[in-house]
């Protein structure tokens, strides 16, 4: 599995780079097998840590995606409406699915490093 250094993960495997920008981690994807569909969230939804802020559909199962910390959406990938297997084939470059501007930077030290998650995921 691909568990890039310069990221922040979340339990509930989405991923979080210190601009904000988020998505879902490798082994995420994986586990959906292929995408087909990502519901975006809309650009000025303010959300909270753990809260529901998009839907990934696949050829399995629909899934939440959770915020990975609080903050406010203030972009999100329109190319996954086109395209939405990048998230299988890049999920941590043109796969991101959203950005956050972070109510508390200091938010994302709360999440796991790349070491925890790794030992997270087995």
């Amino acid at each position: 599995m691909n568990v890039p250094d310069d990221l922040r993960y979340a339990k509930s495997h989405e991923w979080l780079r210190a601009d904000g920008t988020a998505g879902i981690t490798d082994h995420a994807q994986h586990e959906l097998t292929d995408v087909v569909f990502v519901d975006l969230p809309a650009i000025g939804k303010t959300v909270n840590a753990g809260d529901v802020i998009c839907v990934v559909e696949s050829v399995k199962a629909a899934s939440d995606i959770y915020a990975p910390a609080a903050g406010k959406v203030v972009a999100a990938n329109a190319d996954l409406t086109a395209n939405p297997a990048l998230v299988n084939t890049d999920p941590y470059g043109a796969g991101w699915m959203f950005k956050l501007e972070l109510t508390n930077p200091a938010d994302r030290d709360a999440l796991m490093d790349a070491g925890a998650y790794r030992a997270h995921i087995g």
